[in-house]
């Protein structure tokens, strides 16, 4: 580089400093470098593919003005990524204004480059704004749908088909479920499908990458950069909510799920309970999640058990063509096999496993031995509060309501006081969480009213019977 081009290149920089500010100059440009002038083009680089990604996106039309204010005849910006500008040939993407690049995608580009451009892998848009990593098995065509999960589906596919501009229907979208019932494979299959349409740009991270990005920004001075990165996003899908800590990151996290929405772009959200049972998280946070669609991925049934075990041997038989189990052994499976999704596709691999490495064929004795372990005891009814004030005032011929309203006529208090007890004894929920799952109430007042009724059960034979006919209700 000569003297005076680094003189030019220290002017432009000026430029952009007072065009963007100076939080955002060293945000974005601070680590960019030129590495010369060419005819009518300026080669500069950056250290990372997400840099490159978000310049281009947001600040070529300023990068190529603030040169051309220094040199009129520059026409073209080419940005590379420095630790792959040492290959032979450095794949190279032009920033140059909207006209300039219609222009070369309709003449000047050869037809070679043109398909090799239609035939890039999603992830690597996905990769270069720093996502967490996709599965590539994770897609709406592998994905098997059964009366648990229709809505769920159904749901995402909408928020995956939409476009730039749509009218978000769904907003947040908010699936909940057990582990491996397929809450992180309709995720991704959101991502997939919604970056390979190429109208928007989807983001896909789990609440820890999340945090470790904030917390990253924080420490290297770049936390304006972050938030701007996050809330250009068109659809942010976001795994393992539940996961999400500290108040800081959980502060962050509201603002950018409050700026996305109200701009108009799509938030989806996964995790392994309801709303308003992510006791950790702040109320506002809770609140602007419920106020979007709440979908919850029920069990696996039988049928759908069955249908997932077929999908799977299909996946393997395209890699082992010999591959074969029969349909007395997918049966005992679909049968024994209850607990998630994921056990079931452990006992695909394992009998494929057994299979080669023995070259024996399936057997309903090999697989007994096989899947002995993932066969588990069935699960209790996993009990919620709302099925417990449903209850309580459907025996006790109250509303809800009432239940939750701050009268105390005896006809009211004592069923209240009831239905509290069971959210003790029946859930795990604090104390502070069924107060506040019953009107708003104190963790005392909760803690007065279990008191109460287990002193009650103890000495009044009636009401013994009454409690444990409701829970009888409740579990079964």
């Amino acid at each position: 580089m000569t003297n005076m081009e680094q003189d030019r290149w220290s002017r432009v920089k000026g430029r952009l400093r007072s065009s963007v500010g100076e939080d955002v100059y060293t945000s974005w440009f601070a680590r960019m470098d030129l590495e010369g002038v060419q005819d009518e083009s300026v080669h500069l680089s950056v250290p990372t593919r997400f840099l490159k990604s978000w310049i281009q996106a947001h600040y070529a039309e300023r990068v190529l003005s603030a040169w051309q204010a220094e040199m009129p005849e520059v026409h073209r910006i080419d940005l590379t990524v420095r630790s792959a500008m040492r290959a032979a040939t450095p794949t190279k993407e032009a920033i140059a204004p909207v006209e300039a690049r219609r222009a070369e995608r309709s003449e000047a580009r050869p037809m070679q480059e043109l398909r090799a451009v239609a035939t890039a892998p999603v992830s690597a848009s996905h990769d270069a704004l720093g996502g967490s990593p996709l599965d590539p098995r994770l897609t709406f065509a592998s994905f098997v749908v059964g009366r648990s999960n229709t809505l769920a589906h159904a749901a995402a596919r909408q928020v995956a088909e939409g476009r730039r501009g749509d009218a978000v229907m769904f907003n947040p979208l908010y699936i909940h479920a057990g582990v491996g019932l397929g809450k992180t494979h309709l995720l991704q299959a959101v991502t997939w499908a919604g970056n390979a349409a190429g109208e928007r740009k989807v983001l896909y991270l789990t609440a820890e990458k999340f945090m470790y990005g904030f917390v990253a920004a924080l420490k290297t001075q770049t936390a304006l950069a972050f938030k701007e990165a996050l809330r250009g996003i068109d659809v942010l899908v976001i795994d393992d909510l539940q996961f999400l800590q500290g108040k800081s990151t959980q502060a962050e996290f509201c603002h950018t799920l409050n700026a996305l929405i109200d701009a108009g772009r799509q938030v989806v959200i996964a995790a392994d309970r309801p709303p308003s049972d992510l006791e950790s998280l702040d109320d506002r946070v809770r609140s602007r999640l419920a106020g979007g669609l709440v979908v919850e991925m029920g069990s696996l049934g039988e049928e759908l058990r069955l249908g997932i075990l077929r999908s799977r041997v299909a996946a393997a038989r395209a890699h082992h063509a010999s591959f074969d189990v029969p349909d007395q052994v997918l049966d005992y499976l679909a049968r024994t096999i209850t607990h998630n999704g994921r056990d079931l596709e452990g006992a695909i691999n394992r009998l494929l496993a057994h299979s080669k490495l023995n070259n024996q064929p399936v057997t309903l004795d090999m697989a007994e031995r096989e899947v002995r372990d993932l066969i588990r005891p069935q699960e209790p009814k996993r009990i919620k509060i709302e099925d417990i004030q449903r209850v309580v005032a459907r025996q006790y011929n109250v509303s809800r309501s009432d239940l939750l309203s701050s009268r105390r006529t005896a006809n009211v208090v004592r069923p209240r006081q009831v239905a509290m007890y069971l959210a003790k004894t029946l859930t795990l929920r604090s104390l502070p969480e069924i107060g506040r799952r019953f009107g708003g109430r104190d963790h005392t007042t909760v803690l007065h009213a279990v008191r109460k009724i287990e002193a009650l059960v103890a000495r009044d034979t009636a009401l013994s019977d009454e409690v444990e006919s409701l829970k009888r209700q409740l579990q079964e």
